[in-house]
């Protein structure tokens, strides 16, 4: 089968990029590939092996049909207007098309400096390559939309971090790269033009039944709206916390996008900070809700110029309702309930107030509940709680709630182990495989990788376990 590459974004929007191909590194070489993904592409296997060097994973070869381009974009970092940025160290190869309808971006991160490089060297290290692959793919498992991780490509390019690190590339791959802080660029620029021409190009590729609607641009936004907080209320459901919700990290598709400081939540700690460069807190994991919403509105400035801004309000007003009837319906049935009770959002706080004051795990916590039987009075749960008083207490009501609904053990527990996950990518698990293949060793990454694919599934090894006392504090930065 012979793929197929287009080039939508350089024919139709001249002026939003500029054309560049990659800059190879040294001895660059294959280490990963995602076979399941690569399957779905019908990718030929010989694509993986190339006869020199790491062929198109590499930036040394492109294929039949690939234009490459760094994007041009603008954003918000932690509140503040940042200005011009872009694809600092990332090229679009193509978009490939399948034959089911579907396009994909090939985006080669650390691909090389480009116009858009600002003070940085273009790069990116096996530590920030490794952590993405590993994030991107877990989330799309756990049934969070999320870029993919197609390779991992190591060298012997030195590239200078906080220590000297081995250069690193990854194939990154969405319906869409579009972000918040495209609109944002030509909007600041006093191009509005610009702004409602990337509208129109979002809407004719991603939105195309809206296309003929004299109303387009209001149903458009809001459905941005609805899926921007339908991924923020996910992410809050798994304890996941980005880390750097800029503007220009924000998916016009609402995918989880641009893995950095990311961290799930080991102890429950509303408060959790995973970006240590984030020294006021503002990307804690219970601020992501109220960045998502900012975010949209800095988003609907941009789209004022063409749009009424009683039609952009009405959009934004749905966010809050939208976030919480997802966050709602997946923590209610993380809790192993299928109906609905007025008293459900007090037995959630209930046990958050406990976790909290304990430092609960939130991953092991929610998997151990799965266990439960409503017909006894003991819980897995109990022994991970020191105050058990306090838990009895909860967990008298909890049972209670659970008799009022005629469902078996079973079938509960089976449909709470599907929501459940026995494992996340913790920070630790991450760190163990990266320091390894910092050595060359790379069986661990594969290991993990694998077992990510499969969250839901029972597992009796440490990657269910609490980090070790080496890991509880690991600090992660941007280069991370």
């Amino acid at each position: 089968m012979t793929l197929s590459f287009t080039h939508h974004w350089r024919d139709e929007l001249p002026g939003f990029y500029t054309e560049l191909s990659p800059t190879p590194l040294n001895n660059a070489r294959l280490i990963w590939h995602n076979a399941s993904l690569a399957m779905e592409l019908a990718l030929p296997a010989e694509l993986f092996t190339p006869a020199q060097g790491a062929g198109v994973w590499g930036g040394e070869s492109l294929l039949p049909g690939m234009q490459p381009l760094a994007q041009v974009y603008s954003g918000h970092q932690f509140g503040m207007w940042a200005g011009q940025l872009g694809d600092g160290r990332g090229i679009l190869l193509g978009e490939q098309q399948l034959a089911d309808g579907r396009r994909y971006d090939w985006h080669l991160k650390g691909a090389g400096l480009t116009p858009y490089s600002r003070m940085g060297d273009g790069r990116a290290v096996l530590r920030s390559t490794l952590r993405e692959s590993l994030a991107s793919e877990a989330m799309h498992a756990l049934g969070i939309p999320s870029t993919r991780a197609l390779s991992v490509v190591t060298s012997d390019t030195p590239v200078y971090r906080e220590t000297v690190e081995q250069g690193a590339m990854l194939m990154r791959l969405a319906e869409s790269h579009v972000r918040f802080g495209h609109f944002e660029h030509f909007y600041y620029r006093r191009e509005p033009e610009k702004v409602q021409q990337l509208a129109d190009y979002v809407i004719r590729h991603h939105w195309p039944h809206l296309q003929q609607e004299d109303d387009r641009y209001g149903r458009w936004f809001r459905d941005v709206v609805t899926k921007t907080a339908q991924m923020i209320a996910r992410w809050q459901t798994v304890g996941f916390a980005h880390g750097v919700m800029n503007t220009d990290n924000m998916s016009i598709l609402g995918l989880t996008m641009d893995y950095g400081p990311f961290g799930f939540l080991d102890d429950f700690q509303p408060g959790f900070i995973c970006n240590h460069s984030d020294h006021q807190g503002r990307y804690s994991f219970e601020n992501q809700p109220a960045v998502g919403l900012w975010n949209l509105q800095r988003l609907a400035q941009t789209l004022s110029p063409f749009m009424a801004v009683d039609v952009l309000n009405g959009a934004l007003e749905g966010y809050q309702e939208a976030l919480l009837l997802e966050y709602g319906k997946r923590m209610r049935a993380k809790l192993g309930l299928f109906t609905e009770d007025k008293g459900d959002n007090d037995l959630l706080n209930g046990l958050f107030s406990l976790m909290e004051r304990e430092g609960s795990d939130y991953t092991r916590t929610f998997r151990m509940l799965s266990e439960t039987e409503q017909g006894t009075a003991t819980s897995p749960l109990r022994d991970e709680f020191i105050d058990r008083a306090s838990f009895d207490q909860w967990f008298s009501a909890y049972r209670s709630r659970l008799q009022q609904e005629q469902i078996d053990d079973a079938q509960r527990q089976q449909s709470m182990k599907q929501i459940n996950p026995a494992i996340v990518l913790r920070n630790w698990l991450a760190q163990r495989a990266i320091e390894q293949a910092e050595r060359g060793e790379y069986d661990e990454f594969c290991r993990l990788h694998e077992a990510l694919r499969t969250p839901f599934a029972d597992r009796s090894d440490d990657y269910t376990s609490r980090p070790p006392e080496w890991g509880k504090r690991l600090e992660v930065s941007c280069s991370s």
